[in-house]
């Protein structure tokens, strides 16, 4: 019973400083990679919501327009004032508007369809093995008015 109690009493003393210097060594790498891949998916959630919003803008400013070449040209410039006004400065932005609907004859029902692609940036979190960038895309439709007057 002796034997015990002196080993017990010498592992008490033997566990020193150097224990809670190495755990905390161990779990610190851990926690900050957890960090930043919190802060990466807030990154990505809010550019896709941003964008999300940017192409319904634009698919309604779109919408109003009487040619598609009007439409188009609204679209870009909503799309890309909705994106700034946010605060989110896409890497690569693509914007692609479907106008065909305005060849519709009017009295028919059509949609102007607008697609943003925004690269959003990863590369200063300094993940490892995570890619430097992720693209999130969204489209949206408008209805156009079936009782639009002909261009």
């Amino acid at each position: 019973m002796n034997r015990i109690r002196r080993f017990l009493q010498r592992a008490k003393s033997d566990r020193g400083s150097a224990a809670p210097a190495l755990e905390l060594v161990i779990i610190t790498p851990a926690v900050v990679l957890i960090v930043l891949v919190g802060v990466a998916a807030g990154r990505t959630a809010t550019g896709q919501s941003c964008v999300q919003q940017a192409a319904a803008a634009g698919a309604r400013a779109a919408s109003t327009q009487h040619t598609p070449t009007e439409a188009e040209t609204q679209a870009r410039s909503v799309v890309t004032e909705s994106l700034h006004s946010q605060g989110i400065d896409c890497q690569n932005d693509t914007i692609t508007v479907d106008a065909a609907g305005m060849a519709a004859p009017p009295g028919t029902p059509a949609n102007i369809t607008v697609t943003v692609a925004c690269t959003v940036a990863w590369s200063d979190l300094a993940i490892p093995g995570w890619p430097g960038s992720h693209v999130v895309t969204a489209t949206a439709a408008s209805p156009l008015d079936p009782d639009r007057e002909a261009p």
